[in-house]
């Protein structure tokens, strides 16, 4: 850098150590150091992307993981003020409770801000109520009894103030009461809501209407649904209803134009999967159900769920949740004639005998099933002339033996089945993998 350069960035400053002299001189004083330039002015929009990074972490398809930890998330806020007014929307975005202690002081916080909210600034909602747009409770616990009622409670005073929630996630271990499915079917915004998972239910065969069909009733933009049921404890689901095929006259399908992903555990029949059944569901491509059979269970409405809707399902995951006692019941056997679209088919056990017409040519690309066995190789080899996309076969349950097992240890039981089956099917290029989707590299 010249010395004119430097001289004409800085203000020019000039030393005179003897002002008092007849003949003063003057000394011009020049910087050491180049000069500094001025900092970027960055846009809030900017900031906020980056905060929103960096507040949370995101799996490669974009969905949310878990937060950092709270406290370094307060210390952020803490920066500048700057910072605080662009993080703290942010902060309250995804609000994880993991106890109730935790969620009764949200309330109290919640509530206090409604209390001192007015409409001078013609913002419609109360802040920090305004901000939350994801609520997860998956982690909390009732560990008395009293707590469950106290939670009850807390979700009826809480679910007003949080007019943009977009997600809520509850724990599959607390049951929602009428008043707290009301409560949210009721509030401003439930047509917000995107995705609603966790929820218990208890599995009865009687009826068309109740508060969870409402809630789904108010929420026309559900994205996502997943809900639990109680099983077949109940000795009415031994006898099968009369109405299944037929509708009552004052009977009102549900709208869920965009309901892609629709999971129901445990749960042969209800009044909500009796709704959904005769529901039309455009948008939904990924389907998850506990399989029941009408012989073991004449209730059961799951073989005609699938049969009505299977159409257009991309994947189809039967699954059993496992608790003491687990009860397995068989699936149905024309999967592939009733989904035809099926790309990924995941099979419970007892492993069904598939079947296909022989002029057909399914797109099915991956087959899980929970473990190999013989029986069902002999159905699959059949089935493989009209499966010409298949690719993959994954034993759900099962994984490879680490390297450095002996050769008799590989051929034993489960994993010999594996290695028969690797050999068979990769004959025709299909791959084994196990449960952690991984190949036998021996």
């Amino acid at each position: 850098m010249s010395t004119s350069t430097t001289i004409s960035a800085y203000q020019a400053v000039w030393l005179k150590p003897r002002p008092l002299a007849r003949s003063p001189s003057a000394f011009l004083l020049l910087p050491l150091l180049p000069p500094k330039p001025a900092l970027k002015h960055l846009p809030s929009e900017v900031w906020s992307n980056i905060l929103e990074h960096t507040f949370a972490l995101y799996t490669p398809d974009g969905a949310f993981v878990e937060p950092r930890a709270a406290s370094w998330r307060v210390d952020l806020l803490l920066v500048s003020k700057d910072i605080h007014a662009v993080a703290l929307p942010l902060f309250y975005a995804r609000v994880h409770i993991a106890s109730v202690r935790v969620l009764e002081r949200l309330t109290a916080r919640l509530r206090a801000a409604d209390q001192q909210w007015d409409s001078i600034r013609r913002i419609p909602y109360s802040a920090p109520g305004r901000w939350i747009q994801t609520l997860d409770m998956s982690g909390l616990q009732c560990r008395y009894p009293e707590d469950a009622y106290h939670l009850d409670a807390l979700l009826n005073l809480i679910s007003p103030l949080v007019p943009f929630l977009t997600n809520l996630v509850v724990s599959p271990q607390m049951a929602l009461s009428r008043r707290a499915l009301s409560s949210f079917a009721e509030r401003d915004g439930a047509s917000n809501l995107r995705v609603l998972r966790g929820v218990q239910l208890k599995t009865v065969p009687q009826g068309y209407d109740d508060a969870f069909v409402e809630l789904l009733r108010a929420c026309t933009r559900l994205e996502e649904l997943e809900f639990f049921g109680t099983g077949v404890d109940s000795a009415d689901l031994l006898v099968a209803p009369h109405d299944l095929s037929s509708t009552p006259p004052h009977f009102r399908p549900l709208r869920l134009p965009f309901l892609r992903r629709l999971a129901m555990l445990s749960m042969p029949i209800s009044p909500v999967l009796r709704t959904l059944l005769h529901s039309p569901l455009p948008a939904l491509r990924h389907l998850t159900v506990t399989p029941y059979d009408e012989l073991s269970v004449p209730a059961s409405i799951i073989p005609r769920f699938i049969a009505t809707h299977g159409e257009f399902l991309s994947s189809l995951y039967l699954h059993t949740v496992k608790q003491w006692p687990t009860a397995l019941f068989p699936s149905p056997n024309n999967l592939l004639e009733t989904c035809p679209s099926l790309h990924h088919l995941s099979l419970e056990l007892p492993l069904p005998r598939l079947t296909l017409s022989s002029t057909s040519q399914h797109r099915l690309e991956i087959l899980s099933v929970a473990r190999p066995s013989p029986e069902f190789l002999q159905v699959l080899e059949k089935l493989l002339p009209s499966l010409p996309r298949l690719r993959f076969v994954r034993a759900r349950d099962v994984k490879w033996l680490r390297g450095g097992m002996s050769v008799k240890a590989r051929q034993a039981g489960v994993q010999g089945e594996m290695l028969v089956w690797k050999r068979k099917l990769g004959r025709r290029g299909i791959q084994l993998l196990d449960a952690e989707w991984k190949t036998d590299t021996d």
